[in-house]
């Protein structure tokens, strides 16, 4: 009796050291969890509800902006240059120029050019496996020793360059109507590659020289001049398109090829116009002899100087091309054999000064035919005397025929050239892969883009709301049965267990039943402690 009285009171001294303390019943959770459980449900409903209707509004209110994708590729675009070599900038795409000429097919007012151009922006595309080539390097840079920190910085100059780029428009600061918005923004993507061709494909300027320049205005050397000069820019023009193109384009529109260019222009140079300036050289046909005779002494002059300073360019190219040393690569040969091979390589350096060369020497053999025609034609006008009137009259007819056929020379080479531009060269340069549109499910698209971020925190917080209720309420369920239970109140029930209760299996009767002993044996029934106040 002495040792089962002992137990008994270890076991009361227990119960009152955990008297205060917080029990957690995970089956009492999960109770709570069910209770509130619907309440929960409709909650959610209400919370995705006002989400839904916050995003709709705010996506009416601010116009979201519109997007696009557009893409480039041509050769030099990898490198981030533009066709003419120089640095490529993608704001070019919403240049005033362009928005004038979309607004006004569109027929609307120019009013809105720098609204909108403010109003969109670029952001380059780069592929992950790029991206992560680029960060790789970055990280070989960060580790490199003194040793091997050359080549990391050479590794490190590896720059990806963007081909492709999303465009937005953001009109929310214009006056534009979204249906307006997406009409403008579409055309000045379109009306780009018009843009595109005219910037880098054919060279206006050289037609426009020939055009503007009115030859009346001049005597009749100096209008040959004019001509000479305007017909010399166009065949180095052409011949250069034509060394590129490796395809003998022959443009559709206009029946030509660059060789029948070249050709047709070297025919107006040595037919046409040779001969009328034989014609005027022989006959002395000028509107004053004196002002003739010094225009070919000035140019006599300038054009000597001019052959000296071609003659040293050349031999200054010379030297450095007889001291240029071009790359070599050393190949070793393997442990076995003993080998090593020295090969020289291609160099652009040293390529590019024999291109300059060239260049040079073609400018000095121009330069001295000029010389040489010029000096024909002082001597004629200080020995001739000058023509009559009907000579005047016949060169001015020849003149104003000379100056239709270069003039529908340059046409047809502007229309030539922009044929293979857009067809060949620049075919593919500029493209709008993915157009603007802002249909009923590009809205509600943006809607539900919109909705998650609010939608996510709503529910988030409901979310702990729901699992705090629930843990507080068994928390506190549990402490109450515990101390109604340390305090022997077997009338003690939680109403929000009664279901749970009636589902419970028979080991938690059998559980119960011994605890239930336990509390009469503490609240004084106990058979042994009785016998002890007698």
């Amino acid at each position: 009796m002495a040792s089962n009285e002992r137990n008994l009171n270890i076991t009361l001294r227990n119960q009152e050291d955990d008297k205060d303390e917080v029990v957690i019943s995970f089956s009492a959770f999960i109770r709570k969890l069910k209770k509130y459980a619907f309440t929960w449900v409709i909650a959610a409903v209400i919370f995705f509800v006002a989400a839904f209707g916050y995003a709709a509004l705010t996506t009416h209110v601010k116009k979201p902006s519109l997007r696009a994708l557009i893409g480039f590729s041509y050769s030099g675009i990898e490198k981030g240059l533009d066709p003419n070599g120089r640095k490529f900038d993608i704001y070019s795409v919403s240049n005033p120029n362009v928005i004038e000429a979309a607004l006004t097919n569109l027929n609307m007012d120019l009013k809105y050019v720098e609204s909108i151009r403010q109003g969109i922006s670029f952001y380059g595309i780069i592929p992950k496996d790029a991206a992560d080539r680029i960060t790789v390097y970055d990280s070989v840079y960060q580790n490199a020793s003194n040793n091997s920190l050359q080549a990391a910085e050479k590794m490190l100059e590896t720059t990806y360059y963007s081909t492709q780029f999303n465009a937005y428009f953001d009109y929310n600061n214009t006056e534009l109507s979204s249906a307006e918005a997406l009409n403008v923004f579409n055309e000045i993507l379109n009306v780009y590659q018009q843009y595109f061709y005219e910037t880098y494909g054919y060279n206006e300027s050289i037609g426009s020289a020939v055009t503007a320049i009115d030859y009346k205005e001049y005597d009749y050397p100096e209008a040959l001049d004019i001509f000479r000069n305007s017909l010399s820019s166009l065949r180095k023009y052409v011949s250069h398109i034509n060394s590129e193109d490796t395809t003998r384009f022959r443009s559709a529109e206009t029946g030509y090829t660059f060789e029948d260019l070249i050709q047709s222009i070297r025919t107006i140079e040595s037919v046409d116009l040779d001969r009328l300036s034989s014609y005027i050289t022989v006959n002395n046909v000028t509107k004053n002899k004196q002002e003739a005779l010094n225009y070919c002494e000035y140019r006599l002059k300038a054009l000597d100087r001019q052959k000296t300073e071609i003659e040293e360019e050349i031999k200054v190219y010379d030297d450095s091309i007889a001291k240029y040393t071009k790359d070599q690569v050393v190949i070793f040969g393997n442990s076995d054999v003993n080998v090593d091979t020295t090969v020289t390589q291609a160099s652009a350096q040293y390529d590019k000064m024999i291109n300059q060369k060239n260049n040079a020497a073609a400018d000095l053999a121009e330069t001295k035919h000029n010389i040489s025609y010029y000096e024909d034609r002082r001597d004629a006008l200080k020995m001739n005397v000058t023509a009559n009137d009907k000579q005047k009259e016949e060169v001015e007819a020849k003149l104003d025929s000379l100056n239709s056929k270069v003039n529908n020379l340059v046409d047809v080479t502007a229309k030539t050239a922009d044929d293979y531009f857009e067809n060949v060269t620049f075919k593919n340069a500029y493209n709008v892969l993915v157009p603007a549109s802002d249909t009923a499910s590009d809205k509600i698209g943006r809607i539900i883009e919109n909705v998650k971020l609010p939608l996510v925190a709503l529910e988030a917080l409901g979310l702990m709301l729901f699992f705090g209720i629930a843990l507080i309420e068994s928390i506190v369920s549990e402490s109450r049965k515990k101390r109604a239970l340390a305090s022997g109140d077997s009338s003690y029930d939680d109403d929000d267990d009664d279901d749970d209760d009636a589902e419970e299996g028979s080991d938690d009767a059998a559980v119960s039943k011994v605890v239930e002993a336990m509390i009469k044996q503490a609240s004084g029934d106990n058979p042994v402690k009785k016998k002890k106040r007698k």
